[in-house]
């Protein structure tokens, strides 16, 4: 999250979304591009692995189209890849909730493509999306907190809070296919 309190960290932040990081020496030739509806079927084969694991929660389909609005892929072109198609190798969406806040989600990257600044790059994609949408704050919930913060992520108030999570069900149970079935959002408690 960006912290208002500091001029020159706000700087800093800013350098770390608009300068383009050094890309180690495997090169890629990946464009990020804003997702689209025929995405759907590259997104959700990119992030079941990632869903198999644990790392990311399994997403209806209905919610994987609504992250898309706001979503950006990084793509292997037809002449890059071995079978001729083109293939998404990453994932990333900005899920706004209200002018102050939005929050990166699903961010992933093929294994075989991981290593290469495409992380980054869908990262910042989002922060400017943002950006551009007026957003005052991005928050992002990572594993990761060390590349989350060289893109300019901070803690917001690091000596007086921290986000708290209340988990309504079992984390064995945000991972399972029944929950979120849609139909059971209509049900009566």
């Amino acid at each position: 999250m960006k912290n208002e309190s500091s001029p020159e960290k706000n700087i800093d932040q800013e350098k770390a979304i608009q300068e383009p990081q050094k890309q180690p020496a495997r090169k890629s030739e990946h464009v990020i591009r804003s997702a689209h509806y025929d995405d759907l079927d590259g997104i959700q084969a990119l992030l079941e692995p990632f869903v198999q694991a644990r790392k990311l929660l399994k997403r209806l389909e209905s919610e994987l189209i609504l992250l898309m609005a706001n979503g950006f892929v990084a793509e292997q072109p037809a002449s890059a890849t071995r079978d001729g198609k083109p293939k998404i190798v990453g994932f990333a969406a900005v899920e706004i909730y209200s002018r102050k806040l939005g929050e990166i989600q699903c961010l992933a990257v093929d294994d075989d493509y991981q290593g290469r600044g495409i992380g980054s790059e869908l990262v910042r994609a989002c922060v400017e999306r943002a950006r551009k949408k007026g957003i005052l704050e991005v928050m992002a919930i990572s594993a990761s907190d060390d590349f989350l913060r060289k893109l300019g992520f901070d803690y917001s108030l690091p000596e007086q809070k921290r986000a708290l999570f209340f988990q309504l069900h079992s984390r064995d149970d945000l991972f399972r296919d029944t929950i979120g079935n849609e139909s059971d959002e209509d049900q009566p408690d």
